[in-house]
């Protein structure tokens, strides 16, 4: 980095935060594939922009057609593709913007490192806990056959490990919980991080 020199600009988060009317953060939706994070990112986004809030959807699947397509599903490029997003999550929140990031973000580590880059004051955790069996059943993808048959390797919760969150965090079981309230539930979670001062 010995040439790379970082640029300041007079537009603060504050500013932006300020002309947006309301806070910026990322919530970070995590779980097994076909759990519905994409789902539910989708039903958060649109209540929230009826609300007149800013906000963007990062979605796993869809930056894999762009700035992750490079990359595959070992342990390393998966650790890589949450970097990236992380990334782009902070210039998102630094943009004035409630970012929604649905992701099977499977290694604890991986999300300790999303956080530590976002910054933990800006993120929000949503473990979208509908069990493996659920999952299975809805195979909306078709890939838990092809994990089942061998022919997709490392596929989250059949042949590489899920490792769920410890402490207090958010969660929702699709399977018990319907659409409409699972929104609800999160976003009356969401309203420290929305009613704090959103700027100085």
């Amino acid at each position: 980095m010995g040439n790379v020199v970082k640029q300041t600009y007079k537009v603060t988060v504050e500013e932006r935060r300020k002309q947006s009317g309301h806070n910026s953060f990322v919530i970070w939706l995590f779980g097994l594939s076909g759990s519905g994070k994409s789902t539910i990112a989708n039903a958060l986004e649109q209540a929230l922009f009826d609300e007149g809030k800013r906000t963007y959807v990062l979605d796993g699947d869809n930056l894999r057609f762009g700035i992750n397509q490079n990359l595959g599903f070992s342990s390393d490029d998966r650790t890589e593709n949450q970097r990236r997003v992380a990334e782009i999550a902070k210039l998102m929140v630094d943009a004035g913007t409630i970012t929604i990031a649905a992701f099977i973000s499977p290694l604890r580590s991986d999300r300790e490192m999303v956080k530590a880059i976002v910054g933990k004051e800006n993120f929000f955790e949503v473990f979208v806990n509908t069990p493996l069996s659920e999952c299975e059943k809805r195979d909306v993808k078709g890939l838990y056959k092809k994990a089942r048959a061998g022919e997709i390797q490392n596929f989250t919760g059949i042949s590489a490990v899920f490792e769920k969150p410890e402490g207090d965090v958010l969660t929702i079981d699709t399977s018990q919980i319907p659409l409409n309230k699972a929104v609800v539930i999160i976003r009356n979670a969401l309203s420290d991080h929305l009613n704090k001062p959103a700027f100085e």
